[in-house]
C-alpha cells in the first residue's frame, strides 16, 4: 500500500499489484485508490490515510470497497480496474432527513444529470442550483464509454433518494452524491492548473520516457537480486527457528484448540483470531491464528517474535512461543481469563463490577506496562505499541491489566527522534500527527493511553456521540473548561466517590491527566513516566491542558430499503477533520 501513497503525491489516482512475482505461489492482490478531483493533493493523502485505517475491518475477506466522501479504496484478487458496474456490489444510500420542498426532487434530478454528463460522460463534475448540489466522479481506470455507462446507472439510483436531503450512489467504477448544501471544493483552479500541466507534460514526454526505460531496467535487476537474497534469508530464518526455545509444533496447537473450534474462540483482531488452547500438560494458553502468511512476512514475523519474547513485565501479556512451520503462522500467549477490558466497561451488566479503585488500578497498571515498553527504568527495550485500546488490555483473575496484541509494535532506536511508517492502528485512538504526517513516536502511544484513560473513567466509548455535547474527548474538555470535570465520571461510580473522602478530587486529577495525554501537540503530552508520577504522587504538579484535537467521524445512515453489497463493503461519511497545535497549524479536509 506504500506505493499507492507515493503515487498520490503527484496525482489523485493510483493502482498497485501486490505479490505478483512469478516466483511466488501467493495470490496476487490488486488495489486501487481514487480521490475526487476537487481535493487538493494533501487532502487526498489524508483521505487515503483514513481509508487505510478501515482496511482491518474488512479482513480476512479477499475483497473490500471503502467509500469515503473524498475518496474510494478497493482491493480484489482479480484485475478489476476496467469494471464499470456490478449487479452484486453496486449500492446506494439515502439519508433519513426528509425534504419538505416538493421542487427539491426535480432540482436534484436535473443537477445529477448535469454533473454526470457535464464533460460528455467521462471524468468529474460538480454543480449547484437553488439549494441542491451534486458531485460525480469516475475512476480514472475506466474508458469514456465505461464511465458513461456507470454514470447513467448512478443517476438512476440516486433518483430513488430525491425525497431525502442527501443521497449517494456507489458503483464499481463511479460515485455520485447530492445534498442540500455545498459539500465540494471549487474546481476552477484545479482545471486551470491541469491545463498548464498538460502543456508541461507534452514538453517533457520524450525525456521522461527515456528515464522510465532506465528506471525499469534498474528495478528488474534489483528484483532479481532481491529474490535470490530472499531465498537465502528464508533458509536462515528456518535454521534460527528450529533452534529457538519458543518453538511449538503446529499439530500440538491444532489439537490444543480442538482444531480451531469456534467454541474455543476468545476474540478477533485486525490481524488474526485468538483461541483458547489446552496443552497436553493441561496448561491453558491463548493461540493467535494470524491472517497473513507470505514468504516476505515470515522473516519480519520471526524478528518480532524474538523482540517480544524478551519482554518480561507484570502488565504485559507474555509471549510463550510460536509456530511457522504449518500451513499458517501461530502465536502462543499466556492465557488471561477475564478477557478484554472493553467487555467490562461497555457491558451494562458488567460495568458495575469495576469500582473506582479497580479502574484506577487498571489505569496505573496499563501506564506502567507502557512506560516499560517505552524504555523507562531497567527496561532493555524501546518499543511503540501503536494499538493501545480497551480491547487490547486484558484482565487477569484479579482484574489486573495486561497489554496485549503486539502485531503493530515497532522497535524504536535510541538514536532516533521518530519513525516514518505506514499508518496503522484504530481510528479514535490514533494521534493526529501520526494520521496526518505518519511520524511515530512514544507520544502516539501516550495519546492512545489518554483516550483509554477517559474511557475507563467515564465508561463511554470514544466515538459515542451525545447530542449537544459531542464525542467523549469534546465532552470531557467542555466540562473541564466549566470546572465541572467530576460530572464526566461514570454515573455508576458517583455514590462511591461521594462516600470516600478525596475520591472526587482524585477522579478529577485522573481526568485532567487524560486531557494532558490527548493534547494536539505531541511536545505538550507527558511521557508515561510523568503520567505515573502525576497519578501516584500527591504533591506532583499537574499542568493545565490545552484543547485536544477533535476528529468528527460519523457513520453514514443507510436506507434500509436500499441495495447492499454482498462483499465486505464499508461506507463512511467523513466530516472536516482539523489538526492544530501550538507548534504548527494544519487543516485537512476529506
Amino acid at each position: 500500500m506504500h506505493s499507492l501513497s507515493l503515487q498520490l503525491t503527484t496525482c489523485r489516482f493510483a493502482t498497485q499489484t501486490i505479490n505478483s512475482s512469478p516466483s511466488s505461489n501467493s495470490t496476487s492482490i490488486f488495489a486501487l485508490i481514487q480521490c475526487h478531483s476537487d481535493l487538493s493533493p494533501s487532502d487526498c493523502q489524508l483521505c487515503y490515510a483514513i481509508a487505510r485505517t478501515r482496511l482491518p475491518r474488512c479482513l480476512p475477506s479477499s475483497s473490500a470497497r471503502i467509500f469515503l466522501d473524498g475518496c474510494f479504496l478497493r482491493y480484489e484478487t482479480y484485475r478489476f480496474y476496467d469494471e464499470s458496474v456490478s449487479a452484486a456490489s453496486d449500492t446506494y444510500s439515502c439519508s433519513n432527513d426528509a425534504v419538505l420542498d416538493p421542487r427539491f426532487g426535480n432540482r436534484v434530478s436535473e443537477i445529477a444529470a448535469m454533473v454526470a454528463f457535464s464533460d460528455g460522460g467521462g471524468g468529474f463534475g460538480v454543480a449547484g442550483e437553488s439549494g441542491a448540489h451534486a458531485l460525480a466522479q469516475c475512476w480514472e481506470s475506466l474508458g469514456r464509454d465505461e464511465c458513461k455507462v456507470c454514470l447513467e446507472k448512478v443517476v438512476r439510483e440516486v433518483k430513488r433518494c430525491v425525497s431525502r436531503r442527501e443521497g449517494r450512489a456507489m458503483n464499481s467504477g463511479c460515485y455520485l452524491r447530492y445534498s442540500d448544501y455545498k459539500f465540494y471544493n471549487d474546481h476552477g483552479k484545479i482545471h486551470g492548473l491541469h491545463n498548464k500541466g498538460v502543456i508541461v507534460a507534452m514538453v517533457l514526454t520524450t525525456s521522461a520516457f527515456v528515464m522510465l526505460i532506465l528506471l525499469a531496467t534498474y528495478v528488474i535487476i534489483v528484483k532479481v537480486s532481491k529474490a535470490k537474497q530472499e531465498e537465502r534469508n528464508l533458509g536462515l530464518v528456518s535454521k534460527k527457528f528450529n533452534n529457538s526455545r519458543t518453538k511449538f509444533k503446529y499439530e500440538t496447537l491444532e489439537k490444543a484448540t480442538d482444531y480451531f473450534s469456534p467454541k474455543r474462540e476468545l476474540g478477533r483482531g485486525g490481524n488474526g483470531t485468538v483461541f483458547l488452547g489446552i496443552l497436553p500438560n493441561g496448561k491453558n494458553v491463548a493461540v493467535k491464528r494470524l491472517v497473513f502468511n507470505t514468504r516476505e512476512w515470515v522473516e519480519e514475523f520471526f524478528n518480532e517474535v524474538n523482540l517480544i519474547s524478551g519482554i518480561q513485565h507484570k502488565n504485559l501479556v507474555k509471549l510463550l512461543g510460536c509456530s511457522i512451520e504449518g500451513p499458517e503462522s501461530l502465536l502462543v500467549y499466556e492465557y488471561v481469563p477475564n478477557k478484554s477490558l472493553d467487555s467490562f466497561l461497555f457491558d451494562e451488566s458488567k460495568s458495575k463490577v469495576l469500582n473506582w479503585s479497580q479502574r484506577l488500578n487498571i489505569i496505573l497498571g496499563t501506564a506502567e506496562g507502557l512506560a516499560y515498553l517505552h524504555g523507562s527504568g531497567s527496561s532493555p527495550v524501546r518499543i511503540i505499541h501503536r494499538d493501545i485500546k480497551t480491547s487490547n488490555v486484558l484482565l487477569d483473575d484479579q482484574l489486573n491489566p495486561k497489554i496485549a496484541d503486539f502485531g503493530l509494535a515497532r522497535c524504536f532506536g535510541l538514536d532516533k527522534t521518530h519513525l516514518s511508517t505506514g499508518i496503522a492502528g484504530t481510528l479514535g485512538y490514533m494521534a493526529p500527527e501520526y494520521v496526518v504526517k505518519g511520524h511515530l513516536t512514544e507520544k502516539a502511544d501516550v495519546y492512545s493511553f489518554g483516550v483509554l484513560l477517559l474511557e475507563i473513567a467515564c465508561g463511554t466509548r470514544n466515538n459515542d456521540f451525545t447530542p449537544g455535547t459531542g464525542h467523549l474527548l469534546q465532552r470531557v474538555w467542555n466540562l473541564y473548561t466549566m470546572n465541572r470535570l467530576v460530572e464526566a465520571v461514570n454515573p455508576c461510580l458517583k455514590s462511591e466517590l461521594l462516600q470516600e473522602q478525596g475520591s472526587e478530587a482524585e477522579a478529577c486529577k485522573v481526568l485532567q491527566v487524560g486531557l494532558l495525554c490527548t493534547q494536539a501537540s505531541p511536545s505538550l503530552r507527558p511521557s508515561m513516566e510523568e503520567v505515573i508520577r502525576m497519578l501516584t504522587e500527591h504533591d506532583c504538579p499537574i499542568p493545565s491542558p490545552t484543547n485536544p484535537p477533535f476528529l468528527r467521524l460519523s457513520s453514514l445512515t443507510t436506507n434500509p430499503e436500499s441495495s447492499s453489497s454482498t462483499n465486505s463493503t464499508t461506507m463512511v461519511k467523513t466530516d472536516q477533520a482539523s489538526y492544530t497545535s501550538s507548534e504548527s497549524s494544519t487543516t485537512r479536509r476529506t
